[in-house]
């Protein structure tokens, strides 16, 4: 007796050993297993081309939409003496439930740097 029988009150009843035929004498026999590999290998051989492909794709449409945005673009050119307003980076909300303003007072360049950076100063000299 085995534990299995003691527990079940039956023997253990094991699958029978599936033995795979290959076809490589006989074309004309297909195997379903050899099959799935073919089809298995063969998606996997175009998943790079698929992939390459939808880069592309998407390359392509990040070059349309900074074209579109390039296009509404108008270049500034600055120069010291120069009002402008400063953005302000703070929430536009407020807490009391009115808005804030998106700009603060208008200052003066005082000196431009070539890294597109420049020091302001407001209308009272500071």
């Amino acid at each position: 007796m085995t534990p299995y029988s003691l527990v079940y009150g039956m023997e253990a009843v094991l699958p029978a050993k599936v033995e795979v035929e290959f076809t490589k004498g006989n074309p004309r026999i297909s195997n379903p297993i050899v099959e799935w590999v073919k089809v298995r290998y063969e998606q996997l051989s175009l998943t790079d081309e698929k992939r390459f492909k939808a880069l592309y794709h998407v390359q392509g449409y990040h070059r349309r939409i900074a074209s579109a945005l390039n296009k509404k673009v108008k270049p500034m050119n600055l120069k010291e003496g120069d009002l402008v307003l400063k953005k302000l980076r703070a929430p536009m909300f407020d807490p009391k439930g009115m808005f804030k303003p998106n700009w603060a007072r208008p200052y003066v360049i005082k000196t431009l740097f070539s890294d597109r950076a420049a020091k302001l100063m407001d209308m009272d000299g500071e």
